[in-house]
């Protein structure tokens, strides 16, 4: 079994070597194969290539980060000493009180020169347990529900015993009526006298000092940094609203495992590099995120000079592959031209010329008898369904016609027994108009204009037969009185509005007929203001049913059926009927753009 498919497939790659083809495709084969094998390998060094050293650059950057991030607090944690180490600090706080406000002036005007240098710095205080305090530049106050006690930073900085302790971002609530976002850094104060600590120094630095040291790096257009703490908090991340809320995730656990070095998340398009540093002086992680897209898109400057190479040398195949297969695959071409005509039902150019007597050109002889045989069975079976449409037709007309005499003829004899001769002659002349134009031998094609005027003949004996009963408005452009539509539509659909809606109103009938026209349709409304029809008589006024089953339908069932046999089953009748407001009748048939004005507006 393997051996055969083998055999199939050798056959299947080579099926043009009865044509001299084989050479030719073997050879473009090769070159192909060998092409792509390049292209895939010089394009994955190379995209590989920019990888490592994109992970370089980003490493260097995550950790120039990190050694600013650790020279800032460095910084603070100076200023802190400064401030802790100073005697001034500890009299106060822990004095006998003899010098007390003196030395709380001093601490202020140092504290007044740290905040007016340093932008960055929201808040210095420091504060003892026996209620001893300096606060900023003096003038603010402990918020009373501040409950800094049982803050974590402040519980970090007990613990510390003394060490400087740097929080994670938080909104600093310390302060009455002041709600900072801040990094704080604090230290705990010994007291000399019982070598415990008993009170606090701490500075709230501004969140946006940190945010700056990141935000200054560029890691492409969607890269950014974050940064947590020891324990996995987050201190600083770009997108930290999205983070709290769970519409982004971060890979925290693998980040903080890395400790230093770099890592790719696999997500896609999204995938991401994760480049890691651990700092020193704090203890955080500085993790950079770079999309390995954007990383990667710098490769095309370093693939164009293979590109260029393998398309200079494919270029040249195909021109050979063309210039030698186009003679040989023109007769296969031609067959196929030949073969859309006949598709296309056009039989006159679809023979198919050959010189030469390979497969090919026997092929062609065998199409061009198949064809002819197919276009003498359509030519057939067209002048089979002509006649039999003209049968139906016939049949159509002979129903309608001997139904609209009989109606006619009732009219005139009622007139008649009520003495009304001059109406019977009018009324007899308009009958004689109406018999010879439905059962003249002319074309079952009329133009729209005369359709019209045998209905108006019409109404104008039924106007006469029900007097202020009926009225009737005809109000159709003479542009598509001149397209023509088959003979005996419109009349039919009226005597139905007659005799099925405005013979049981009470008040006077109303007929409207109206047409208009788009570029692919005609559509003419018969409307009527008659009693109207159920939705159960609506749904089947269009079926082929008995007189005596849904009354004269039956006409107008004939109407939709002769439309359709004529024109095709996308033309034809719709009703629309509400019960007590009346019924339109729309008759739809294409418009023949092509079709000259050769009838005069009756």
């Amino acid at each position: 079994m393997d051996k055969k498919k083998r055999g199939e497939a050798v056959r299947f790659l080579f099926h043009f070597k009865s044509i001299r083809n084989s050479m030719l495709f073997s050879f473009t084969l090769v070159v192909v194969l060998a092409l792509l094998i390049f292209l895939l390998f010089s394009l994955n060094y190379t995209e590989e290539t920019v990888l490592d050293n994109s992970k370089d650059y980003t490493k260097q950057l995550v950790e120039q980060v990190n050694s600013n991030i650790d020279s800032y607090i460095s910084y603070m944690e100076s200023i802190s000493q400064m401030v802790t180490d100073h005697s001034d600090v500890v009299d106060y706080l822990f004095g006998d009180g003899s010098t007390g406000e003196s030395l709380k002036l001093r601490l202020l005007e140092q504290f007044k020169t740290v905040l007016d240098t340093r932008e960055d710095i929201y808040n210095i205080a420091v504060i003892a347990d026996n209620g001893k305090m300096v606060l900023n530049r003096g003038v603010a106050t402990l918020n009373p529900s501040g409950d800094i006690p049982n803050k974590p930073w402040y519980l970090n900085t007990i613990k510390a015993n003394g060490a400087a302790v740097v929080s994670g971002s938080h909104v600093q609530n310390a302060f009455k009526d002041k709600y900072q976002w801040v990094v704080t850094l604090s230290k705990g104060l010994i007291n000399p006298a019982t070598n415990k600590i008993e009170g606090i120094f701490f500075i709230d630095l501004n969140y946006s000092a940190i945010k700056s040291l990141c935000e200054k790096i560029e890691l492409g257009n969607k890269g950014y940094m974050f940064i947590l703490d020891k324990d996995g908090s987050i201190i600083y991340h770009p997108q930290q609203q999205l983070l709290n809320s769970g519409l982004k995730v971060e890979a925290i656990d693998r980040v903080l495992a890395q400790e230093n070095g770099s890592f790719i998340t696999d997500e896609g398009n999204g995938s991401k590099l994760y480049t890691v540093s651990t700092s020193r002086e704090t203890g955080w992680t500085i993790a950079g995120v770079s999309y390995i897209g954007e990383l990667i898109k710098n490769k095309d400057e370093m693939q164009i000079f293979y590109l260029v190479i393998a398309s200079g040398l494919f270029a040249l195949v195909m021109i050979l592959a063309v210039v030698l297969s186009k003679e040989i695959t023109k007769p296969i071409k031609d067959l196929k031209d030949s073969m859309k005509e006949v598709e296309r039902g056009n039989f006159q150019n679809a023979a198919f010329v050959s010189k030469g007597e390979n497969e090919v050109a026997s092929l062609g002889k065998s199409f061009n008898i198949m064809t002819g045989k197919i276009q003498n069975l359509m030519e057939e079976n067209v002048r089979e369904q002509k006649e039999k449409r003209k049968s139906e037709l016939k049949v159509l007309q002979s129903q309608i016609n001997p139904h609209f005499l009989y109606n006619t003829l009732d009219s005139i004899i009622w007139m008649s027994e009520g003495g009304k001769n001059r109406e019977v002659v009018q009324m007899t002349s308009s009958l004689a108009k109406l018999l010879r134009q439905s059962i003249s031998n002319e074309d079952e094609i009329v133009t729209i204009a005369k359709e019209l005027g045998y209905t108006r003949e019409y109404l104008t004996i039924q106007k006469m037969r029900y007097r202020d009963q009926l009225e009737f408005e005809i109000d159709v452009p003479a542009r598509i009185q001149r397209k023509s539509i088959v003979k005996l539509v419109i009349q039919p659909i009226v005597e139905n509005a007659i005799y099925h809606g405005i013979k049981y109103k009470e008040t006077k009938g109303m007929i409207y007929i109206t047409g208009e026209m788009t570029k692919e349709k005609i559509i003419l409304c018969i409307r009527d203001n008659g009693v109207g029809m159920e939705q159960e008589v609506l749904d089947h006024v269009l079926e082929n049913k008995r007189p005596d089953e849904v009354s004269n339908k039956v006409g107008v069932y004939n109407v939709h059926n002769r439309l359709q046999l004529y024109y095709g089953k996308e033309y034809g009748l719709a009703y629309e009927s509400t019960p007590g407001i009346g019924t339109s009748v729309y008759v739809t048939i294409p418009n023949d753009e092509m079709e000259e004005d050769a009838y005069d507006e009756e």
